[in-house]
């Protein structure tokens, strides 16, 4: 029992913390409509993992200048003649392949592709912890600091502009902090998960939810109890983290979502 304690509660820890910033990010992208960002940031961690094994950097220095780099390319494309979702579509396609490309001609990386891609949060030690908290809390300030705005800008960008927040301002800090969580989350929940980890907490509790701060609440309590049950039970099926968490949520929002439609065609 130790020995199971041991592997799987610094495992949880980091999971738990993950799911503070989890929610709220995770209600922002929907309230603004940025579900495929969150895709493309996912699918560019695979190239900055082949880019740092290559170089024999660090796994999280390729990754974060990935998705840094990947900021500023969007902003760099922006444009109001190019749809939004289209450009994300392009660059998540053309990052996924590349990265996969890439990993295919580095023999050191092969026998971890599948954790790159559905994650590992097992491999989680507590040496990690503290780093990994302090990043946590230091996202969760900036995103605190810059909430009002957000939310502004999710309801009426341009009433939001009216009011004398700065748009581009807000949408580059909620950028950055969607790349920070690649980073975090590649782990957790790997490459090609990562997008659920934050749209289906948050849309099980928009079905739930009657404010904002209640849809936060809802999506925190959501993920807490699928990271918990996804976890724990992977380890006893032995099946992959990511794979187990996203497929907890994806029960809980299925289970919810049935009752009330039952409900309402009652």
């Amino acid at each position: 029992m130790m020995d199971w304690l041991h592997l799987l509660l610094p495992a949880w820890i980091m999971g738990s913390l993950l799911v503070f910033l989890t929610a709220p990010l995770g209600c922002l992208m929907l309230w603004r409509r940025m579900s495929f960002f969150a895709d493309t940031m996912a699918h560019g961690t695979l190239l900055g993992v082949a880019i740092a094994g290559a170089l024999s950097l660090p796994l999280w220095l390729g990754v974060t200048f990935l998705a840094l780099l990947l900021v500023g390319v969007l902003w760099i494309l922006h444009d109001p003649r190019l749809p939004n979702d289209a450009l994300l579509a392009l660059c998540s396609a053309t990052l996924l392949c590349s990265g996969l490309l890439f990993i295919q001609h580095i023999p050191s990386l092969r026998p971890e592709l599948l954790s790159y891609l559905f994650g590992d949060l097992l491999t989680i030690s507590w040496a990690d912890l503290p780093v990994f908290a302090l990043v946590i809390i230091a996202a969760l300030t900036v995103l605190y600091k810059f909430w009002q705005g957000q939310i502004q800008i999710a309801i009426d960008p341009d009433i939001a502009v009216s009011e004398g927040v700065n748009a581009q301002w807000q949408r580059l800090i909620f950028m950055l902090l969607l790349a920070l969580f690649t980073v975090l989350a590649l782990r957790a929940v790997g490459s090609l998960l990562m997008g659920a980890l934050l749209v289906i907490p948050a849309l099980t509790a928009r079905l739930l939810a009657h404010s904002p701060k209640q849809m936060v609440i809802w999506a925190f309590i959501v993920a807490q109890i699928a990271v918990s049950v996804g976890l724990w039970s992977s380890a006893g099926l032995n099946i992959s983290t990511g794979l187990s968490i996203v497929m907890t949520m994806a029960i809980i929002f299925t289970v919810i979502f049935s009752v009330q439609k039952v409900r309402t065609m009652a």
